[in-house]
């Protein structure tokens, strides 16, 4: 099933079913008011939700009604905890080797992970509003589980079975603030502002075949400025799936229901390198940073500008059929006003 939240002029919005073609949609105040709510009751209403999804797809409910992305939140407006990991060392590799940093070898081995500020997520049709472009505004496509309660020192495998929804993310990078921040030993903060989430939170079922092993086996498809900027497959060169980074952040705690934890920049090599430019007939890459990079190698220097005011970022991931799984996120960079 496909879960989303719409603005109710209140912080955590009302939670709504939507159908799979993302075209109508049912508020379900009388099993959950927020998405929240239901995670926390998730055996009682899951069951719940599930059936009145199925009579929304099959047409047999009158009082459904046309969803508008734009009246979209992110699907958890607010969050107890957002853990997003590097999932995808070659993206790792790359932007360390953009700002002049060594790889560790343990970064094979080991998941790395930030827990980032969860207080205000952003929909995904918000702006994404900033004082500064010398920041060196980047997005970062990636995809997020939404978990179930975890106990601490849960199992890869094991953790696994607590995933219950999956989102897309464009995880917004202010670069030029990184090196400074990561020099003093204590990890990120202003260089991550608001993360912004995808329409529709969907249910692993909802990903038929192409949710296996712990990943997404279909590719991210990233524009911008109505170019294709990339589109490499999650499910490939994904060095640490979705259960061993839940019990990456499991290790030490419990995890609360609505735990969102994320992929990292999901990314591809190519012929053991670094890929090409969707310009240039590769996938491409879900961030600008992974392309300064490859530029950098090839030319010396990057050619590439970070996001400017007035640009616009569309993230997506289609099925098999071509049909939109989680909504697009889609978004303008504004100037703070």
């Amino acid at each position: 099933m496909k879960l989303a939240t719409l603005r109710d002029g209140t912080r955590d919005g009302r939670l709504v079913v939507v159908d799979r073609d993302l075209g109508r949609c049912v508020a379900v105040p009388e099993i959950a008011r927020t998405l929240q709510h239901a995670l926390d009751d998730w055996t009682r209403c899951a069951p719940a939700l599930l059936a009145l999804s199925d009579e929304l797809c099959a047409g047999r409910l009158p009082d459904a009604v046309p969803f508008d992305v734009r009246e979209a939140l992110a699907p958890l407006p607010r969050a107890y905890q957002w853990a997003d990991g590097s999932a995808y060392v070659n993206h790792v590799e790359l932007v360390r080797r953009a700002r002049g940093a060594t790889m560790p070898p343990e970064f094979w081995t080991d998941p790395l992970m930030y827990q980032g500020a969860s207080d205000h997520m952003l929909g995904a049709t918000e702006d994404v509003e900033l004082a500064d472009e010398a920041w060196g505004i980047d997005f970062e496509g990636e995809v997020a589980v939404v978990s179930g309660d975890v106990p601490m020192g849960v199992a890869p495998d094991a953790a696994l079975r607590h995933v219950r929804l999956l989102m897309l993310v464009n995880d917004v990078s202010l670069r030029n603030l990184i090196p400074a921040e990561l020099g003093k030993g204590f990890g990120f903060l202003q260089s991550k502002p608001a993360s912004a989430f995808s329409p529709v939170a969907v249910t692993p079922d909802e990903l038929g075949a192409a949710w296996r092993d712990g990943k997404v086996h279909l590719p991210l498809v990233s524009h911008l400025n109505g170019e294709l900027f990339g589109r490499p497959d999650a499910g490939v060169d994904m060095t640490f799936h979705f259960g061993q980074l839940i019990a990456h952040v499991a290790k030490t705690r419990t995890l609360a229901a609505g735990s969102i934890v994320g992929s990292g920049t999901v990314s591809n090599r190519e012929n053991g390198g670094p890929g090409r430019p969707a310009a240039q007939g590769g996938v491409g890459y879900s961030c600008i940073a992974e392309q300064r990079t490859v530029e950098t190698i090839e030319r010396g220097k990057p050619v590439t500008p970070f996001l400017r005011f007035g640009d616009r970022v569309r993230i997506e991931m289609l099925d098999a059929d071509g049909r939109s799984v989680f909504g697009a996120i889609d978004q303008r960079i504004t100037k703070l006003r």
